[in-house]
């Protein structure tokens, strides 16, 4: 493979993704060199609506390098254009709720028989099985649900939802695991299959340190703000600056040694309370009133120089527009500033993976609803200029 190949340039997908969960899947797979076509309803799928009128910015961000058409799935020709699509696909990936696909009779089973070689790529909230599984699903449902409203906040406030949709980003991370997976097998065997991804059983795992805490039996209160989820390390909050805030922890004696020596109380080194992580955190309001105590009177960049010069782990409380700019991000390739035809300039996301053999992709901005669907049909499948019209006239796209 020479350097500027990607990793799945001969894989075809069809993507049926829509919002954040699907779609984030296929960009990735498209980012490694797929041909990636999003099929949509002819009004748009409804990451769209969030906008009068124009592109919705997070369309735009989660659909670079991707074809674009419009098909009713819900007519007849609109079925069976679907199904010329399926016969030479490698990938489909949709997250619809669970049954859609087959009430369209569209789904895993119906396809196999066209493409034994195909591998369906389904996310929904809850799953194929299970009691919640016929549950509707957002990300705030799943985060509901999940318990991680439940440990997000601080104690005497109410549950309180992440501020990303960690449940969609979750589950299009998960799903390309198994898109991968299953490409890997069918090396093997030459036959597709069926991937299923679930948006609540992909966020339950994060929950690691507040299970863990519930089954130690801590009596932790299920939200702890800032500080850590178990309440088992300390130092760890976020600190206010005089100009912001900023993130300290410490994971071994000698990061709180450090950080004695940075704010000038070397003479806590031997202290009985504070000579363990476990006593430290038997004495977290003391630890925490120290820490701020010195960091309040002091900026925010100021701190994070200093502490990292001391070796203690830190990271400044960047505001959105910061990040939206940020050095390190744009260097390794993850802001990407295009002209978007109908949006204008904006950043979107590149990939976070990287391979030896591969150069990051080049980035294309997303399609206007329906941009390539005349493409798609005259060039990839051989309908002549007249079927085509034919179809559209028909309301098929």
């Amino acid at each position: 493979m020479s350097m500027s190949d990607q990793v799945l340039d001969s894989i075809d997908v069809v993507d049926l993704g829509q919002i954040y969960n699907g779609p984030y899947c296929s960009l990735l797979l498209s980012y490694m060199g797929a041909n990636v076509t999003k099929i949509e309803p002819p009004h748009g799928e409804p990451l769209r609506d969030r906008v009068k009128d124009g592109e919705a910015p997070e369309f735009v961000m989660l659909n670079s390098n991707k074809e674009g058409m419009t098909l009713n799935l819900k007519t007849k020709e609109g079925k069976e254009i679907f199904k010329e699509l399926i016969e030479d696909a490698d990938v489909l990936i949709e997250n619809f709720s669970v049954g859609t696909m087959e009430r369209l009779d569209l789904g895993y089973g119906d396809l196999t028989e066209l493409n034994p070689e195909l591998i369906y790529a389904h996310s929904s909230g809850f799953g194929e099985e299970g009691p919640y599984n016929e549950y509707p699903a957002m990300d705030l449902t799943i985060q509901a649900i999940s318990g991680v409203m439940d440990v997000t906040g601080f104690p005497n406030g109410p549950p309180t939802k992440a501020g990303i949709a960690v449940g969609d980003f979750m589950g299009g991370i998960h799903l390309l695991a198994g898109v991968l997976g299953a490409l890997y097998e069918r090396e093997l065997t030459g036959e597709g299959q069926f991937v299923e991804v679930s948006m609540h059983d992909s966020v339950f795992p994060t929950l690691m340190s507040p299970m863990a805490a519930h089954f130690n039996d801590d009596n932790v209160p299920p939200r702890t703000g800032n500080r850590h989820s178990g309440l088992a390390q300390s130092p760890y909050n976020v600190y206010e600056t005089a100009d912001g805030y900023i993130a300290i922890f410490g994971v071994t004696n000698r990061h709180w040694h450090s950080l004695l020596e940075v704010i000038g109380r070397e003479d806590l080194k031997d202290d009985p309370r504070f000579e363990s992580n476990v006593k430290r955190s038997n004495h977290l309001n003391e630890v925490d009133e120290l820490v701020e105590g010195w960091t309040i009177e002091r900026e925010r960049d100021d701190i994070e120089e200093t502490l990292l010069d001391a070796g203690v782990p830190c990271g400044p409380v960047k505001k959105l527009e910061e990040v939206a700019d940020d050095p390190h991000l744009k260097e390794r390739g993850m802001i990407n500033e295009i002209d978007h035809p109908d949006y204008g300039k904006i950043s979107v996301p590149g990939l976070p993976i990287r391979f030896s053999g591969s150069d990051l992709p080049d980035i294309e901005p997303s399609p206007s609803k329906g941009r390539d669907t005349r493409k798609v049909m005259c060039e990839r499948l051989g309908y002549s200029e007249a079927e085509f019209e034919e179809l559209e006239e028909k309301g098929v796209f």
